[in-house]
């Protein structure tokens, strides 16, 4: 619950006050509030519901229910936080360094805790699962092609703006996740280390 509550403040507070899609899901519930004025927190939870429901068969029941309760606190959390919350910063730059960064620590202690960030970490993890490929860098080109089209639509300044909070969050998952999960070392007979 922590790290949906983390990533809820980061989308609410840094991100969608500049209409920064943080992935995958808010670039669905960016364009949902673009196009029918959907609240974004209501469009966050629509499009992460979908994605989980199309991927549920990947990883089994007991993980789809703590992702439907990761993805109803984030939703929960964003709506609060947009409301009750302002950015101390008058930079759009600054918002967005500050909430990639608060943002990667959300999803990685999800991710250690084996739950998905949303439906398209859900599928990240289904897909990691079975191809032995880091969440992290799934999480990226998933998300990557939504905000591409999200950025199509709406702006194209929102495209530089969403892949930085990409890399950025997706650094600090990748790098929290790693120092959770170190690579074992191998050592040969000629006791030289192998990675």
């Amino acid at each position: 619950m922590t790290g949906s509550i983390i990533q809820g403040f980061a989308m609410g507070v840094y991100l969608f006050p500049h209409s920064i899609p943080s992935g995958g899901g808010a670039g669905l519930a960016v364009l949902l509030n673009y196009w029918l004025h959907t609240p974004i927190s209501i469009g966050l939870w629509l499009s992460n519901f979908f994605f989980l429901i199309s991927s549920v068969h990947y990883l089994g029941k007991v993980s789809a229910f703590g992702t439907i309760f990761t993805i109803t606190v984030t939703s929960v959390s964003v709506n609060v936080f947009q409301v009750y919350f302002i950015s101390p910063f008058s930079s759009v730059w600054i918002d967005l360094l500050v909430g990639s960064i608060i943002l990667g620590c959300g999803v990685s202690i999800l991710l250690k805790q084996r739950v998905s960030n949303g439906g398209i970490g859900f599928a990240a993890l289904a897909i990691a699962k079975y191809k032995k490929i880091e969440p992290a860098i799934i999480l990226f080109w998933m998300n990557g092609i939504i905000i591409i089209i999200t950025s199509y639509v709406i702006d194209w300044i929102i495209i530089i703006q969403a892949i930085i909070c990409q890399w950025i969050s997706t650094r600090i998952v990748s790098w929290l996740y790693s120092a959770s999960h170190p690579k074992k070392h191998v050592y040969t007979i000629a006791w030289r280390k192998k990675n």
